[in-house]
C-alpha cells in the first residue's frame, strides 16, 4: 500500500512538471512565430 501510495505521488509530480516544461515550450514557440511575423511585414 505504501509503494503504490508514493509511485502514485511520484507520477503526479513527474506529469505536472512535464505539464509545466510543455507550457513553456509552446510559449518559445509563440515568441518565435511572433518575431517571423513581424519580419516579414
Amino acid at each position: 500500500m505504501k509503494n503504490s501510495c508514493l509511485l502514485l505521488l511520484l507520477v503526479l509530480v513527474l506529469s505536472l512538471s512535464s505539464c509545466n516544461t510543455m507550457q513553456g515550450l509552446g510559449k518559445d514557440v509563440q515568441r518565435g512565430g511572433e518575431a517571423i511575423e513581424k519580419t516579414a511585414k
